[in-house]
């Protein structure tokens, strides 16, 4: 008999589609990006240049926003890249 993993189930998504501000570790080059879809762990977004999005990053729904959330880029395909939040 062999023993099946289960599924992981993926937290629930809700669509926000709305304009948001990645900042890059250290804090600095801020680049608007577009927030497609939210969970509880992470988001879809897409940005122009995604090049230079890699390891950490904050998001923040506002500009001038000191707060946001830290994340960490776990896939990217073209101009749209997922992250999963820090706790």
């Amino acid at each position: 008999m062999q023993i099946v993993p289960a599924a992981k189930k993926r937290d629930v998504r809700r669509s926000v589609q709305q304009t948001a501000w990645v900042t890059l570790e250290g804090g600095f080059a801020t680049r608007q990006c577009f927030v497609h879809d939210l969970s509880a762990t992470g988001a879809k977004l897409t940005v122009s240049d995604s090049s230079v999005l890699s390891g950490r990053v904050r998001l923040a729904f506002s500009r001038d926003a000191k707060t946001g959330r830290q994340c960490h880029v776990v896939w990217r395909r073209g101009h749209s890249f997922g992250v999963k939040f820090i706790r």
